[in-house]
């Protein structure tokens, strides 16, 4: 077993129990591999970067640099790091988010070769993609502050169901699962069997942000096969809309 593969599997073994929040940063036939393990906290995120040396030669001034895109601020920029050859260290970053939308945290490595600084070497980094869905939470309201709210926000966004699940209830519970909503319409109002199905779903993001949904779905009840069909309507607030007091 070489020392790099030895360096690999001391490393995956230690971030296994967390291998599906890894994002890979560089190819393993870049000589200097990073990949980050990304914590989305409440109001911030922190990168676990790992940088492996893969070569023979002294990397000074390896330095992480990261930006970003969208509400997203990078609170302290990495320090340079020496690594020596097959060598590895971990690099903390945080950054902090402002408000529910989509980022992006993009980069590069930078280091210097045997000390001599106009030898600058660049490996270019795989973007970090930062989910809308990290900071939505499910959440209930009456029926009167749902249609306040829904009457006050700006815009509304009308979609189509398209859709290969054949049944309505299956359907309304992937819609939740994968909205992170939560559905206000009583489970009697929605229970047997029929050809129709109408709900309204709320949830609110960590920043107090109102998300709305009404959802019309439709099933051929003589056709067993024929998937479900309908509508759905979605609307957004910045900030809490309704005065509970």
């Amino acid at each position: 077993m070489t020392e790099k593969t030895s360096i690999h599997k001391e490393w995956s073994g230690f971030f296994f129990f967390s291998f599906l929040q890894i994002t890979q940063l560089t190819g393993f036939s870049d000589p200097v591999y990073a990949e980050a393990y990304v914590h989305v906290n409440q109001y911030d995120i922190v990168l676990d970067v790992l940088i492996v040396n893969q070569t023979s030669d002294m990397l000074q001034n390896c330095t992480l640099e990261l930006a970003t895109l969208g509400d997203l601020k990078l609170v302290e920029r990495p320090q340079p790091m020496v690594l020596g050859p097959m060598d590895f260290c971990s690099i903390k970053a945080n950054v902090k988010v402002t408000s529910t939308e989509n980022g992006i945290i993009f980069g590069n490595i930078v280091y210097d070769c045997g000390g001599i600084s106009s030898d600058r070497n660049v490996v270019v980094l795989n973007d970090i993609h930062i989910d809308i869905m990290d900071y939505i939470v499910p959440a209930s309201c009456n029926e009167q502050e749902f249609r306040q709210m829904w009457a006050e926000f700006e815009w509304e966004n009308k979609v189509a169901v398209n859709t290969n699940l054949t049944d309505l209830h299956e359907y309304l519970q992937s819609l939740l699962k994968a909205t992170n909503m939560k559905s206000l319409t009583p489970e009697k109002a929605m229970s047997g069997e029929c050809g129709f199905m109408a709900a309204n779903l709320y949830a609110k993001s960590i920043f107090g942000e109102d998300a709305l949904a009404n959802v019309s779905l439709e099933k051929n009840m003589a056709k067993p096969e024929a998937p479900v069909t309908g509508t759905q309507k979605n609307a957004f607030g910045k900030g809490t809309s309704v005065d509970k007091s």
